[in-house]
């Protein structure tokens, strides 16, 4: 099923090419824990699947303080006879999320499995990507490299404008890349969870693999909402096997500190 495995392809990529300046202050984030966004992913006009992403309890990663991040797809249940789908994400930054710590995903996609666990050694400026248990990957790192899913919370500390162009150290464990992301304009959005005004990113989506690379003419866009939390309302997606897109259904801000 390659157009159920693209789909999940488009939920983890979304956030992958996208970079700001790590000067922004803790206190500046537009998120923390308790912070939920909900939302169903299309194929074309079926839904196929459901995400998450949510802003969990700080933590300690080797006696340090941390941010962690946490995201779900599954499948529909219609679907679920057919192909069942099971994927997980996790993310660890420092916590002025201005380079990750470690990333771990755990795919189950029909009869694929796949457990990947992504550490950044900040010492050595190294990383180390151990795939069902084994280490696969050794590479060389920049200092402020994020993993595919926390740099979308990276993107988020800054506001935006028509015009913007972003460069990204963003890194898988197999490869690092620089990449780029544009905002195109000021749009206005509409998903379940209600009209958004937005401002619509396009991805420079060159260096990724699998079905954005099989197509010709492939396309990744964000949707972020204007104002000062910036989130991700709307994520679509074109290639070869078709359009998919991702709406929020539901949003919970983050709790509120005394």
């Amino acid at each position: 099923m390659d157009a159920m495995r693209n789909i999940t392809m488009t939920f983890i990529f979304f956030g992958f090419l996208l970079h700001v300046s790590p000067a922004w202050a803790v206190d500046a984030l537009p998120f923390g824990p308790g912070e939920r966004m909900k939302y169903e992913i299309y194929w074309a006009f079926i839904h196929a699947a459901d995400a998450e992403l949510e802003v969990m309890e700080n933590v300690e990663m080797d006696g340090v303080p941390a941010r962690y991040f946490l995201a779900r797809a599954r499948s529909a249940s219609w679907i679920d006879s057919i192909y069942k789908v099971r994927d997980t994400i996790e993310a660890w930054t420092d916590m002025g999320v201005t380079y990750s710590l470690r990333y771990k995903k755990d795919q189950n996609e029909g009869s694929y499995h796949k457990k990947v666990d992504l550490i950044f050694d900040k010492t050595a400026n190294q990383s180390y990507r151990y795939a069902r248990g084994k280490l696969q990957h050794t590479i060389d790192q920049p200092a402020d490299v994020f993993d595919p899913m926390s740099i979308l919370f990276s993107f988020r500390k800054i506001p935006l404008y028509e015009g913007m162009h972003f460069v990204a150290n963003v890194s898988d464990g197999k490869k690092s890349v620089k990449s780029e992301a544009f905002v195109e304009g000021v749009e206005t959005v509409k998903t379940p969870r209600g009209k958004f005004k937005t401002y619509k990113v396009k991805l420079d989506i060159k260096h990724l693999s699998g079905v954005f690379q099989k197509s010709k003419d492939a396309e990744l866009y964000v949707w972020f909402s204007a104002d000062e939390r910036r989130i991700p309302v709307k994520v679509k997606s074109k290639v070869t096997v078709g359009y998919f897109t991702m709406e929020l259904v539901d949003y919970r801000p983050p709790r509120v500190v005394d």
